[in-house]
């Protein structure tokens, strides 16, 4: 109870703006920010990342440190102006979301604001945050079963939007779904004559192409009734029977290296007046600079749905039939390698990426991360298995991996590049059914002999390789992911022996 005392005390004793405007919040934020060449408004912030180390979840009690320090933020609250901002998850079933935040910090309302939908009605909200970047720590305090989060000394944006789907995906899973940290999208395609639908869910960490993949239009011939639908790019909430419940109304869009001819939709978003940018290189003249990461690599920004190609009103989808794992690997992982039941379990538990500055967690470095989902509160081995039970229950849903770096490095050499155009042209070729599936005898599962425009047979790992390195790099791969999967002691075991 201490943490809903907290919040009623702070109601009670703060000097409260009460759901401002869009056009409010803005002017709020106003001397926070650098108004580009496109009337859009860019913010600096201090913390430009997540604090995952400094990030505590309470599943049971609150220690006695985190008690007094709650306290401590009730007693410096008394008087201080804060906004209080009602906002709605998802549109089948809402999830009422307020926020207090520091008033000297307007930018993280109108950010957030932005991103979700203004409520149906203000009865008393599902999720509560409180984000006060002033505080001398930096400090999230999460107490899951209360849905209230504490976030102390960061001014980041993007730590309010995670603090609100981090509760979302739990209360999902309490209720015998699965919150996934994913993009969706409908794909239709032509196939025997007929157009077909498919939904695509595409998993992956911060820089793997997630937003990118999740945002393309893979040149689909609309002339004949081909085409895309956006859904999310984030977060999705599935159920049993996978269908998947979207979350956030617009786009939280990573910037770095955004560009016109491979990222069309979300360049175009981008560079609307009603864009809202954070540590994004300006130039004098207010011109934007996507290429220089001097700032910082995680440059964001949120763009309007309604500003988007291959958008429309649906956040949803009525079942998913791809679901693609996005990793970024540079030796042998293929561009892409088609999953059985057991594999797809398995490379969800493996989560395999490469850090990014998104996180504080090893920018750069070669990680793991169940379900490439940094947010999952509770048990990890439970999350694995309810995939599973999803995948046979639902036997129409085929999983793939996607790497989106190289093939081949070596000797300081980069390797061959898996571009955007092969990976975006992949998917579409998936759902056309039109890729020609090998078995890899090293691994189990099958890569693609063959891809309409794509020349695969260049990514072909063992070709890279003496027959000696390539077994080296194999083993100690595998060896990597069976020591993973083994830490996980409730896993099913046809998950744990899938590799």
């Amino acid at each position: 109870m201490v943490f809903e005392k907290a919040l009623v005390q702070i109601a009670n004793n703060a000097d409260l703006i009460i759901n401002p405007s869009s056009e409010e919040l803005r002017e709020l934020a106003k001397k926070e920010g650098e108004e580009t060449e496109y009337g859009s408004v860019c913010y600096k912030t201090k913390v430009r990342g997540r604090s995952a180390k400094f990030t505590e979840i309470i599943e049971k009690e609150a220690t006695e440190k985190q008690k007094e320090t709650i306290e401590e933020v009730v007693e410096y609250l008394k008087g201080k102006k804060l906004i209080q901002l009602d906002r709605e998850m998802c549109s089948a079933k809402p999830i009422h979301c307020r926020a207090h935040v520091s008033a000297d910090y307007a930018h993280i309302a109108c950010m957030w604001g932005e991103m979700l939908f203004i409520p149906t009605k203000l009865d008393y909200p599902d999720f509560n945050s409180v984000q006060i970047p002033e505080w001398p720590e930096t400090k999230i305090i999460v107490d899951a079963e209360a849905g209230i989060t504490f976030i102390l000394g960061s001014d980041y944006t993007g730590e309010l939007k995670k603090a609100n789907l981090r509760l979302a995906m739990h209360k999902t899973k309490k209720e015998g779904g699965l919150g996934l940290h994913a993009g969706s999208k409908l794909i239709k395609v032509k196939k025997e004559g007929e157009i077909i639908e498919k939904g695509a869910l595409l998993f992956g960490l911060s820089a793997t192409g997630k937003t990118t993949l999740t945002c393309h239009h893979h040149w689909l011939d609309a002339f004949i009734g081909e085409g895309v639908a956006i859904r999310q790019d984030d977060v999705v909430l599935m159920q049993k029977d996978s269908s998947c419940l979207g979350t956030e109304k617009n786009f939280y869009i990573k910037t770095d290296g955004l560009e016109p001819e491979n990222q069309p939709v979300l360049y175009e978003a981008a560079i609307s007046k009603n864009a809202l940018f954070e540590n994004v290189k300006i130039l004098p003249g207010g011109k934007i600079d996507f290429f220089d990461n001097s700032i910082t690599s995680n440059g964001r920004a949120v763009v309007l749905r309604r500003e988007m190609r291959h958008t429309d009103l649906g956040i949803d989808i009525q079942h998913a039939d791809m679901v693609l794992f996005i990793t970024r690997r540079d030796t042998i992982v293929p561009p892409v390698a088609k999953l059985n039941r057991e594999h797809g379990a398995a490379f969800f538990m493996l989560g395999e990426s490469i850090g990014s500055s998104a996180s504080d967690v090893d920018p750069g470095k070669s990680r793991r991360v169940v379900g490439t989902n940094p947010f999952i509160i509770g048990s990890k081995d439970e999350e694995g298995n309810r995939f599973y039970d999803i995948l046979r229950e639902n036997p129409h849903i085929e999983c793939y991996l996607l790497n989106t770096g190289s093939v081949g490095a070596q000797n300081g050499g980069p390797g061959e590049k898996i571009t955007v155009h092969d990976s975006a042209t992949i998917i579409k070729e998936i759902a056309r059914e039109t890729v020609k599936w090998q078995k890899d005898p090293d691994w189990g599962y099958e890569i693609a002999d063959s891809v309409p425009e794509v020349e695969v047979s260049k990514f072909h790992p063992e070709k890279h390789y003496t027959k000696e390195k390539y077994a080296e790099l194999t083993e100690k791969l595998r060896t990597e992911r069976r020591e993973w999967l083994a830490q996980f002691k409730d896993l099913y075991p046809e998950i744990k022996n899938a590799i």
